[in-house]
């Protein structure tokens, strides 16, 4: 099929819509109401413009709108092709959806600085409609650049230092690491092809290019933009970025943010290089770049997924599920055939609607729950149930569960490993195994929570589940308020507070003279008074001068292992893991609050966890009178109609997810209908060779 181009603004129309929208955003701070409804009408908007489009671009139509031009033969261009309208269709789209669950949300949790989040919300929206209608290298790099500048404050949204650190993490890696990865790699295209415009099946003079520096610039540009798409060992930004809200962690870091990193090995693959000569551009034993790019898929897809087993922290486990998923559609770009090829695209738009739900589901659970662990979760299923419903689904579908999205998109891929290795090399067998792996592991890290939160019960809780625990698990409820069935192991746990207080007491000389338990002076060591620092009058004073630093230089930097990054490691400092212990209760202790209020109260718990900065937050906006996990007496059970009625959480958030879900389930069972893989098709059958063309 021949592209028919057709000069157009829509293009820049799409990309503009929204960057305005974030200055009417901002001049309306005064006004919520209005300030929102410049988010949803710009979302709208920007969807109407970019499916405006869709039909002609079916049709094999390309609509471009050039700005000027860079340097010679370099132009500022925009151009909307099958491609470019996959990613930009699934952004748009489902940037409406997460309009409405950021309004609920951020009301909900009673976030500060909410212009400020919707404005750059809008700007990130611009940021990816660039990338997705970039006609050339160098505009995708400038707006590559553009999106991690504009995400930055709602990665660092919560101001914490944390939150900050994780900002700085993440502009550290995706900006200053792969993106200049990407220049690089840019510039070397350029100064061996001359050329740097994205052409289907790839740029011809790169063909016929030094091999050795023509596979320099194929990784410089594939790990540059893989940073963003988390490959690893270049990853560890997106774990930590999730201590941003809900919404951006669903949206940013599901759909837009890394997704513009694998929609840019996307681009690389299929439109500089071509998929042939990815494919033949050789390296020792037997290897081409594309087996290399799929190898690491295959390993970051595995061992992220191990990872993800001991996440207990919900987002967490989601995080490191985000870079395992991802590496599938960098697999599937490496298998050399139609169907990896239209795996790897269909895997874009499946897990960002899977994802998304997961993620909103996790949102919600905290805003109505506060509850974030994956071992308080015991129940909760019976107070949230068209959430955990809705994230059950989800789940399956990541698992590669047939009739949703996930399972067409794995299966393509799975087809297309064994084709590959059957027909051109035993190494994509290999591949295909990684796969099945991957899904059984995707079960493994997905299981326990909806085993938790239906199968459990608050007062008679096993952690079984969960890696994270001694083997065999917990046999008595997390919480010990909610613990029926072991009065002694409450006792216990009372006796060993009371020692610590004990402890506490004596240390601070408040024991009674007759208390039988309190220490003897024969029990303290003789001080060696002759040895205590004296004046000349032979009065003992303290030494003050017991060190030789020059106090007018700075301080020698100590790594003591608890900057803001690692202050709270969760996967370990939960209740009844292996972060507890006396510390936690001495703490407690020096605090004032007595043991027995603190069980199952917001102070309690959220020293269980280490974190005091959450037991503030949980403080501001919690009228559940606890701070995650079910409350004393346990979890309410809502049913039918209360659920419609609003009781489970708000239909700001709900709607999102039901509807996030929906089209994981549509986009399973009716893919051609929804539009997806019919685009698909046409964008792989136009840059293979006729040889490795449709069977």
């Amino acid at each position: 099929m021949t592209d028919a181009f057709i000069s157009d603004p829509r293009p820049l129309l799409a990309v503009l819509v929204s960057f305005v929208a974030a200055f009417l955003i901002v001049a309306s701070h005064r006004s919520p109401n209005v300030r929102e409804g410049w988010t949803i009408a710009a979302a709208v908007a920007k969807f109407g413009i970019v499916a405006s489009m869709l039909p002609a671009v079916l049709e094999g139509a390309v609509f471009e709108w050039s700005l000027g031009a860079f340097l010679p033969g370099i132009e500022f261009a925009l151009r909307a092709d099958a491609l470019g309208m996959l990613f930009a269709f699934l952004a748009s789209g489902l940037w409406i959806v997460t309009s409405f669950y950021s309004i609920g949300y951020m009301r909900g949790n009673d976030e500060t600085n909410q212009t400020r989040y919707f404005a750059a919300f809008a700007v990130s929206l611009s940021a990816t409609m660039g990338i997705a209608f970039a006609g050339n290298l160098v505009t995708i790099f400038v707006f590559y650049e553009i999106l991690s500048i504009a995400t930055y404050p709602l990665v660092a949204h919560d101001e914490t230092p944390e939150a900050r650190s994780a900002g700085r993490k993440y502009l550290a890696y995706t900006m200053f690491g792969g993106g200049v990865l990407v220049l690089a790699g840019t510039a070397l295209v350029y100064l061996i092809a001359g050329n740097v415009s994205f052409t289907a099946g790839g740029i011809q003079e790169l063909a016929n290019a030094d091999p050795g520096l023509a596979m320099l610039a194929f990784f410089l540009l594939a790990i540059g933009f893989g940073v963003k798409a988390g490959i690893m060992p270049l990853h560890q930004w997106l774990p930590e970025a999730m201590v941003a809200p809900t919404p951006v962690s669903g949206l940013l870091h599901a759909v837009a943010v890394v997704k513009s990193g694998a929609f840019g090995v996307s681009r690389v693959v299929l439109d500089v290089f071509g998929p042939e000569l990815v494919f033949n551009l050789s390296l020792p034993f037997g290897f081409s770049a594309g087996l290399v790019l799929s190898t690491i898929g295959a390993i970051t897809l595995t061992a992220a997924s191990i990872i993800a087993l001991r996440k207990d922290h919900l987002k967490q486990r989601l995080a490191y599920s985000t870079v395992s998923q991802l590496s599938y559609i960098i697999l599937g770009l490496g298998l050399f055939g139609w169907y990896g090829l239209v795996g790897a695209l269909l895997h874009i738009p499946a897990h960002a609607f899977m994802k998304l739900t997961l993620f909103f589901c996790a949102g919600n659970l905290h805003v109505s729950t506060h509850t974030d662990y994956i071992s308080e979760m015991a129940g909760i299923g019976k107070r949230m149930p068209l959430t955990m419903g809705a994230f059950t689904v989800a789940s399956l579908g990541m698992a590669g569960i047939p009739l949703l999205a996930g399972f067409v998109s794995k299966y393509y891929m799975l087809i297309g490993g064994i084709r590959m290795g059957a027909r051109l090399t035993p190494i994509a067998y290999y591949l295909a195994g990684a796969l099945l792996l991957s899904g059984v592991l995707n079960i493994a890290y997905f299981w326990p929570v909806i085993y938790t939160a239906f199968f459990e019960a608050e007062d008679d809780h096993d952690a079984k589940p969960l890696v994270d625990f001694r083997m065999g698990g917990e046999s008595r409820s997390t919480l010990p308020a909610t613990d029926g069935g072991h009065p002694e192991d409450d006792a216990d746990e009372s006796a060993d507070v009371d020692d610590v207080v004990e402890r506490a007491e004596g240390s601070e000389g408040h024991s009674e003279p007759g208390d039988a338990d309190a220490r003897a002076d024969s029990d303290i060591p003789d001080a060696e008074l002759d040895d205590l620092p004296t004046d000349e009058e032979g009065v003992v004073r303290p030494d003050f001068n017991t060190s030789e630093r020059d106090f007018s230089e700075p301080a020698e930097r100590v790594d003591t292992g608890d900057y803001a990054v690692d202050s709270r490691p969760s996967d370990a400092d939960v209740p009844f893991g292996v972060g507890r212990g006396d510390d936690d209760a001495v703490e407690r202790t020096e605090t004032g609050d007595d043991a027995d209020d603190d069980v199952g109260t917001e102070s309690g718990i959220a020293d269980a966890h280490g974190d005091s900065d959450d037991t503030d937050d949980h403080g501001d906006h919690d009228d559940h009178g606890h701070a995650g996990g079910p409350p004393a007496g346990g979890w309410r059970h809502i049913r039918g109609l209360d659920v419609l009625r609003g009781r489970e959480s708000t239909w700001f958030t709900l709607g999102p997810i039901l509807t996030a879900m929906s089209l994981a389930v549509l986009l399973g069972v009716i893919p051609y209908e929804m539009g997806f893989l019919e685009l698909i098709e046409l964008i792989v059958d136009t840059r293979l060779p006729e040889e490795a063309m449709r069977p």
